[in-house]
Parts: structure tokens; C-alpha cells; sequence
């Protein structure tokens, strides 16, 4: 009895929390279908809109060139995690299995750029960009993200929990240290890849101080940094601004339907939080 009655509080207060984080986009999207004047009401009683203005979607379309930002955003994505995914992949074993000189030292000054916010590299990055002439280019919006010190961190210690027995093995085989990373231990950690990839793609979809620094041009920019470009000097268009907001969100919510199974073993397994 008493097991039952403690499932059924759990349960109601995981409903009321869940209710809570859905509050913001179901407001998001029952403002992308209202009028200018239903926004600005003070009345905490009209949320559902009296008529759907479906107009909003076409004006949205209209000024912004989705395709292009679609293009420039899943491409930045796509290229952040290849490289996060290779060069975390790489560190993470070499940290984890090999012994080299100043192999402490190197992990140290990897944890502590996990340690400083990301914010202070933006001028030393923006001027290795600039100097590379990346600037309103995806190579440029990519950058940042070559190299990526969560990752290395993650993966080290994926490939710290596998047996040394494994490489024991494949040495006896006649293996040498890339085939053993390339045929023994990378497939095992395949999980922990994943991972990576999947919080690699959240944290650059969503990444917005970057491409507004880097890439100026509306014709480079991502759908973040588009969005944030709306935002009129005098008037605030909030249904328009939602739509797009709206439409934007369109990617990641059929990423995480298809990937939410590797989305909650990354967040479990690597006790890292968005």
C-alpha cells in the first residue's frame, strides 16, 4: 500500500514538472496563430487565440529564406560533430590507454578549458578566423568547434571502463595500437560516440553569440542568430517572432523522436545537463 501511494506522488509530481517545461513552447506555439493586438493583452485568460491567423506562417516564409538557413545551420551541425566525434574519439583513447610524456599535464589543460566559460576564447578565436579568412563562411561558423574538451573528457573515460584485456588480446593477435583502436576498442564505445554526437548538435543548433560575431551576412547566419535578428527597433512582431521560432525548433524535435533513447543513456552515463 505504502509502495503504491509513493508511485502515485512520484508520478504526479514528474506530470506537474513535465507541465511546467511544456508550458513555454505550447505558449510559443498558441502565439505564432495570434494577432499583434491578442499579444499585448494583459488578460491571463486569453491564451487560445479567438481566430487562427495562419497568415503568419506565409509572412515568415516571406522574409526569411528558411532554405538557406536550414542549410547553413544543419551543415554547421553536421560538420561539428564529425570533427567533435573524430578528434574526441582520438584524445579520448590516447589519454585513456597510452602512455606518453606530459600526458597528466595535457589532460589538465583540457579540463580546465571545460573549466573556463566559452565566452573568453571568442576574440582569440574570431582573429585566427579573420586571419584565415573564414568570416562569413561555414568554415567559419564551424571553427569553434573543431576540437571539443567535453568530448575528449567523455570519451576517455568510455574507453577507461573497457578491460585491458581486450588489448592484451589483440596485441597476442599480432594487432598494432591503430588497428587495436580501430577494430577492438572504437566499435565498443560506439554508444558514448553517439552521445557526444547528439549534445554536439544541441549545443551548436542552438549556439547563437558565435554566428552573429562571425557571420554578419545574412546570407551565412544560422536560424538562431535569424531569429534574434527579428527583433524590430521599435515594434515587436511577437507572432511572427514565434512562428519562426516555431519552425526553427522543427529539426531538433525530429532528432531527439528518432535519437531519444541515446539522448537519455548520454545524459545518464555522462552526468552532463543542457
Amino acid at each position: 500500500m505504502k509502495r503504491t501511494i509513493y508511485n502515485t506522488l512520484m508520478y504526479i509530481i514528474l506530470i506537474l514538472v513535465s507541465f511546467t517545461m511544456l508550458v513555454p513552447f505550447l505558449w510559443m506555439f498558441l502565439t505564432a496563430f495570434k494577432t499583434v493586438a491578442e499579444t499585448m493583452q494583459v488578460d491571463p485568460f486569453v491564451i487560445v487565440p479567438k481566430v487562427w491567423q495562419t497568415q503568419n506562417f506565409g509572412n515568415v516564409i516571406k522574409a526569411m529564406d528558411f532554405v538557406r538557413l536550414y542549410a547553413n545551420t544543419l551543415g554547421m551541425v553536421a560538420l561539428r560533430i564529425l570533427f567533435a566525434v573524430l578528434t574526441a574519439t582520438l584524445s579520448g583513447y590516447a589519454f585513456a590507454r597510452l602512455n606518453f610524456k606530459g600526458k597528466n599535464f595535457m589532460f589538465a589543460l583540457v579540463l580546465l578549458q571545460m573549466m573556463i566559460p566559452v565566452q573568453i576564447f571568442i576574440i582569440p578565436q574570431y582573429v585566427m578566423v579573420s586571419k584565415l579568412h573564414l568570416t562569413n563562411t561555414i568554415g567559419g561558423l564551424v571553427f569553434p568547434g573543431i576540437v571539443s574538451a567535453f568530448g575528449t573528457f567523455l570519451l576517455r573515460q568510455a574507453y577507461m571502463q573497457l578491460p585491458r584485456d581486450l588489448e592484451e588480446a589483440a596485441r597476442l593477435d599480432g594487432c598494432n595500437i591503430p588497428q587495436t583502436f580501430l577494430y577492438i576498442m572504437a566499435p565498443l564505445t560506439k554508444s558514448s560516440m553517439v552521445a557526444l554526437g547528439i549534445f554536439t548538435a544541441v549545443f551548436a543548433y542552438k549556439d547563437l553569440m558565435w554566428p552573429m560575431i562571425v557571420c554578419p551576412d545574412n546570407r551565412a547566419t544560422t536560424l538562431a542568430s535569424a531569429l534574434a535578428k527579428m527583433n524590430g527597433q521599435y515594434q515587436q512582431k511577437y507572432p511572427e517572432l514565434m512562428m519562426a521560432a516555431l519552425i526553427s525548433c522543427v529539426p531538433m524535435i525530429i532528432i531527439y523522436i528518432f535519437f531519444q533513447k541515446q539522448f537519455i543513456e548520454g545524459i545518464a552515463t555522462s552526468g552532463g545537463k543542457l
